[in-house]
């Protein structure tokens, strides 16, 4: 078997090193075969000198795509792939030893499956501000964190609850009927996400099946930058953008809605300040979340 693990990069040379290193210490299971596809997304700090220091120490194949966004350097990856499976991670991503074999496992039980996502734990840069522990388990998916401590065996994969690029597996054949939107995902111009959760709900939609494989863990790195009310603010904005560009599409974004969802933003900003000035973290946060989705679907219908 023939797997490609896939990080697409852009200006993250340091954390790139750390990701790298992490990964000469895999565990390959025998019979099988691998490669590292960096895809550098027209870095200009010193990503091909990064790359360069582990071409000796991995499997490594280096590709420079100029178009900015990340999809378009998933785009690319999946098409220059050797492997029957793609393992997608990012740059700032720590994979366990067993990454491999918890995913390799998880082929070999189910080969009617072509989508595998597995557990992300946070990598936080320091220590953490005392409210993100009272409220990790309400906003995990902002920080594309996916813990799975309950979860002993591989489980069903459904719409509501989609795997992040930090750790996700697509096959190949299915792939390639599934590009990604270039109109999602971050860039150098904009934060937007969701570029590979919009890929997995099409699939899923279209009948390919999937399954989680909790023994394939990564480590997910948190700067002290995303660590407060302000990135979270503009993580569920974003989300809301897209949630209402699909209100539009639809034919939902009449008067109607829009007045709804001013009041929904309004009533979240008042539980948000009220909660903030309280002290409790679980109200604040989930007011916060409340508005900016109303804000960013707001947006998203104009």
């Amino acid at each position: 078997m023939m797997l490609s693990v896939v990080i697409c990069t852009w200006n993250r040379a340091a954390l790139l090193r750390q990701t790298l290193e992490q990964m000469t210490q895999l565990r390959v299971p025998s019979g099988v075969s691998w490669e590292v596809l960096v895809i550098n997304n027209n870095s200009t700090d010193d990503t091909e000198v990064a790359v360069k220091l582990f071409q000796t120490r991995l499997p490594l194949r280096y590709f420079f795509e100029p178009k900015k966004g990340k999809s378009n350097a998933l785009n690319l990856a999946m098409k220059e792939a050797r492997g029957e499976y793609l393992l997608y991670t990012d740059d700032d991503v720590l994979v366990e030893e067993d990454w491999l074999s918890g995913y390799t496992e998880a082929f070999a039980r189910h080969p009617e499956c072509a989508i595998f996502g597995g557990a992300i734990e946070p990598w936080f840069e320091g220590t953490p501000p005392p409210w993100i522990e009272a409220v990790l388990p309400l906003v995990e998916s902002a920080w594309a964190i996916r813990r799975m401590e309950r979860a002993r065996a591989p489980f069903t994969m459904e719409k509501s609850f989609l795997p992040f690029g930090a750790n996700l597996v697509i096959r190949k054949a299915e792939q390639l009927r599934f590009p990604y939107d270039p109109s999602l995902g971050p860039s150098e111009d904009t934060q937007m996400r969701g570029e590979e959760t919009a890929v997995v709900a099409q699939m899923l939609g279209a009948g390919v099946k999937g399954i989680w494989a909790p023994a394939a863990r990564v480590r997910h790195f948190l700067p002290k930058a995303r660590q407060s009310a302000d990135f979270l603010r503009g993580v569920y904005r974003g989300l809301g953008v897209i949630s209402g560009r699909r209100m539009k599409a639809r034919g939902e974004s009449g008067f109607g809605s829009r007045v709804s969802l001013r009041i929904q933003a309004m009533w979240g900003e008042l539980k948000y300040g009220t909660g903030r000035a309280l002290g409790l973290p679980a109200v604040w946060v989930i007011g916060l979340r409340s508005a900016s989705m109303a804000w960013g679907r707001l947006e998203g219908m104009q």
